[in-house]
């Protein structure tokens, strides 16, 4: 059934916790091939050309964001899903031609010996893992479709054991290509690209039967044939839904680089970086797994005016998460993960784990923030998530600009900023609701 499914903690906990395990494990894919790619010609050189390459790929792959909350807004029917498919489609052909533009001479040069100073043997190896790197942006659109059909008939379980899938074969080439001399930047690629594959295979496999059943499906008597014209429409319409997300999308991707430009301009701007990356190296899986909360709200929409129940289970959720990154404050086990794993030097192992700790409170932050972007997805307002999105990176921007010329430690404006830019985020989404028109609940308490 793709229907609304009333609220109910257990309900809404066996709907999350996939999707919160799904955030966690598919951080863990890429650091899995790195062995692969340090053990190439160029050795550990080659990760920092690999990573660039795929740092512009999954820029322009952002652009995509929002087709997954649009699918899960629309697809709902047959010929909503099938428009959805179509925009799918278009966007990805569109997006992996955009991909290719980068690889062509001169802006290879002007991109990846230019503006990001690599030497021209890394250089090419940046240029062909963006490159090659499209097969695997391919197959990432591609899973979009099954996942948003898993998402709709509450299968978000199905979705992650596709995700466990991935790793699990990411994890198997990690240990056999280099036995087998397969190493280098392009081998670790291929084994992130197997995975993804894999991966899209077992969800459309789980999400056939469901597909097989939607609403208005060609050859039901009850189902009224549209023409081509209106399925064009319905396309159009959906574009026009997705556009503000994923433009928004795309601004989230630059907000990294936002901080990192200002903080790599106080003092000591080697340790604060470092301070900065590797406590957002714990902060930001919790962080996305708190946003799930997005696709929580859009299944357990609010059922009256005033039902704030998802709301008090974004806050609690946000508290447990929380809890991850203040055990890494802990001496034992922070001192361990940034100390020894992590390699950070004995003067600044302090202020890591102090770092840590604040973040831990970040959670709740992106938790509520997720749960009123669902709802604006669910009311068809894409432009509120969109004035949010614009709002993170403004905020960001301003709290850097403001904290620098003060002379603030740099990670202090990392954690403020990051802190600060979610609030604005769930404010502006909050304020753009109240402005715009929006269909009234049924009063009174859900019985």
């Amino acid at each position: 059934m793709t229907g609304v499914v009333q609220f109910g903690v257990g309900r809404v906990t066996r709907f999350y916790v996939p999707l919160l395990l799904q955030a966690f494990s598919q951080s863990l894919t890429y650091p899995l091939v790195a062995g692969i790619v340090t053990h190439g010609e160029h050795g550990v050189n080659a990760l920092t050309a690999f990573s660039q390459g795929q740092m512009i790929m999954f820029m322009i792959g952002a652009f995509g964001i929002g087709l997954v909350t649009t699918g899960m807004v629309f697809a709902r029917t047959w010929y909503g899903y099938v428009s959805f498919r179509r925009l799918n489609s278009l966007m990805m052909a569109v997006l992996l031609a955009l991909q290719c533009v980068p690889v062509i001479a001169p802006f290879n040069r002007w991109i990846f010996e230019g503006f990001f100073a690599l030497p021209p043997e890394l250089a090419e190896t940046a240029r062909w893992t963006l490159l090659l790197g499209a097969a695997m942006q391919a197959g990432f659109f591609l899973r979009n479709v099954p996942m948003v059909v898993l998402f709709n008939n509450y299968e978000s379980g199905k979705a992650n054991l596709a995700t466990f899938a991935r790793i699990a074969v990411t994890l198997a080439s990690s240990a056999i290509f280099p036995r087998l001399g397969w190493v280098g930047a392009y081998w670790g690629l291929l084994a992130l690209t197997i995975g993804v594959f894999v991966e899209l295979g077992i969800t459309w496999f789980y999400a056939r039967p469901f597909v097989a059943v939607l609403p208005n499906r060609p050859g039901d008597p009850a189902a009224p044939g549209l023409p081509e014209v209106k399925i064009l429409s319905l396309t159009w319409e959906q574009f026009r839904f997705t556009l503000p997300l994923s433009c928004g999308g795309f601004l989230l991707m630059l907000s990294p680089l936002v901080i990192a430009a200002f903080v790599g301009r106080s003092a000591n701007a080697a340790d604060m970086l470092a301070i900065h990356y590797v406590t957002l190296g714990v902060a930001n899986p919790v962080s996305f797994a708190a946003l799930r909360m997005q696709a929580v709200a859009i299944q357990f929409p609010p059922e009256y005016e005033g039902d704030r129940r998802l709301l008090h289970y974004a806050v609690m959720a946000g508290l447990l998460l929380g809890l991850i990154p203040l055990c890494f404050s802990l001496p034992v086990i922070g001192d361990w993960y940034f100390g020894v794993f992590q390699n950070v030097p004995p003067r600044i192992l302090g202020t890591a784990r102090l770092a840590i700790g604040i973040y831990s409170l970040i959670c709740v932050i992106h938790a509520v923030r997720g749960r009123i972007e669902g709802i604006a997805a669910w009311r068809k307002c894409p432009r509120a998530v969109m004035a949010g999105q614009i709002s993170y990176t403004a905020c960001l921007f301003c709290v850097c600009a403001l904290l620098l010329p003060l002379g603030c430690p740099g990670w202090t404006i990392a954690v403020s900023a990051i802190y600060l830019a979610p609030v604005g985020t769930t404010l502006a989404v909050y304020a753009s609701l109240r402005m715009a028109a929006r269909p009234r609940l049924p009063s009174g308490r859900h019985r």
